[in-house]
């Protein structure tokens, strides 16, 4: 069976260093950050329009990799609920339950490795203080009704 792992938690909690391990066991990683990165992209967030334009590439390849039978993980942040029941919605045609990975890390935790990035690749995408606080604030906590879930301190 397929595995596809939702890695859920706001900016700086550790999701991209929980999604490589993954892809170093395996795992195809898709990401928004990598996608930018690849296209020259330096500052987020990300205008709209290429927000969807990347979205649906990642749309696209995520199901490419279902029907070959590969695990992805994607390394998102998944801030919300909506989000993620999107995303269940493009695995649903196939009878795959994606599991989410949750990192529940302090606001703190997150606001300095945020401030301490150094732009160095798609993971490690600079932002400043008031789009991170944002981000960090809005963040929607997956709840136990979503699904099969795993919580790993980030």
């Amino acid at each position: 069976m397929v595995r596809v792992v939702f890695m859920c938690g706001p900016a700086g909690s550790g999701k991209s260093t929980v999604a490589r391990r993954m892809e170093a066991d395996g795992f195809v990683r898709l990401s928004f950050d990598q996608e930018a990165w690849a296209r020259g992209i330096r500052d987020m967030p990300l205008a709209e329009d290429v927000h969807r334009e990347i979205a649906a590439r990642l749309r696209s390849r995520l199901v490419g990799l279902v029907v070959e039978g590969r695990d992805v993980v994607l390394d998102f942040s998944f801030w919300s609920r909506a989000m993620r029941d999107e995303w269940r919605g493009v695995l649903q045609p196939f009878g795959v339950t994606p599991e989410t990975i949750y990192l529940p890390t302090d606001r703190a935790t997150c606001l300095e490795r945020v401030a301490a990035r150094g732009h160095a690749h798609g993971d490690d995408f600079a932002l400043d203080a008031t789009t991170a606080a944002a981000y960090i604030d809005h963040f929607e906590p997956p709840e136990p009704g979503e699904g099969p879930m795993t919580v790993v301190m980030g």
